[in-house]
């Protein structure tokens, strides 16, 4: 969406409320990226993401014709999608709550060894590769909903503090001390715990059948190695957006954006061609 002038973004949103479908395809090609990286990252896993996302884009179907222009496009998609998965009960994690704590007593205390062969023919640096971006993603389920949504803003997206804290509805001020807490709370755990972003003991590679035999991973199915990895540039135009907040040197490399699965477009698709898409016209 950053391609396109505030002018050129409010004339295709008066087009698809007036129902011309193109108008509204192309708005939902250009936020639909941002859409499920927001929710892969504040809801765990790859299948509650796609659910949340296909949610959030009806949502913006059918609430467009709200959009008056008062801020851009973009922060007026976030603040719908901010507001439905911070009140998201469906996904897994909201049944079963992470803590740091207990996320580290599984690292330290965890019984790697004597477990068999469970990669089913899978490469392991394939495995461990899944298993870290899964880890880390799912370590962000130990923050509290308000905590994680300010860390992806603020670390991922790299949301200017002013926009971020309209979006929350806090002050700039608050966002950027809130930020800096969370950012030293992750990268604390990640340098005590992780060998792979710390100095910690615990390695990718030595815990995948541990992994496998917990249903952390399946090697029949590699959400984020085979999912295609696309610059944080083309999901939003971060060019001199992010402040200063604090000093860390960790960069939290393991927020990658990845392109929205097929099936995102096609269920959408399969309601913008459906009499469905008609009733929400005329409404």
């Amino acid at each position: 969406m950053n391609k396109k002038t505030n002018q050129e973004l409010q004339a295709l949103v008066d087009k698809a409320t007036a129902g011309d479908k193109k108008a509204l395809e192309t708005l939902i090609a250009g936020v639909q990226d941002i859409v499920f990286n927001l929710s892969l990252r504040m809801l765990g896993t790859f299948a509650d993401a796609e659910d949340a996302t296909q949610d959030i884009l009806l949502k913006m179907i059918t609430h467009l014709s709200s959009f008056k222009g008062e801020s851009s496009f973009t922060t007026w998609i976030f603040r719908i999608a901010v507001n439905h998965l911070k009140n998201y009960k469906k996904h897994m994690f909201a049944h079963y709550p992470l803590s740091f704590e207990f996320y580290g007593d599984d690292i330290v205390n965890g019984t790697v060894g004597d477990i068999p062969d469970l990669t089913q023919n899978v490469e392991k640096e394939i495995l461990a590769e899944e298993l870290k971006m899964s880890c880390t993603n799912v370590m962000l389920q130990c923050l509290d909903m308000e905590s994680r949504c300010i860390f992806i803003l603020g670390t991922m997206f790299k949301i200017d503090s002013r926009i971020a804290g309209d979006i929350l509805e806090i002050t700039p001020e608050a966002y950027r001390q809130r930020l800096s807490r969370i950012r030293r709370k992750m990268a604390d755990f990640l340098e005590q715990y992780c060998g792979e972003y710390g100095s910690g003991q615990c390695r990718c590679k030595n815990r995948v059948n541990y992994a496998i035999q917990n249903h952390r991973i399946n090697p029949l199915q590699l959400d984020y190695t085979e999912a295609a990895e696309i610059p944080i540039e083309t999901v939003l135009d971060v060019k001199n957006a992010m402040e200063h907040i604090d000093g860390l040197s960790q960069d939290f490399s393991f927020c990658k954006p990845y392109q929205s699965p097929e099936r995102i477009k096609h269920l959408i698709q399969e309601f913008l061609d459906s009499t469905q898409f008609s009733i929400v016209q005329n409404a």
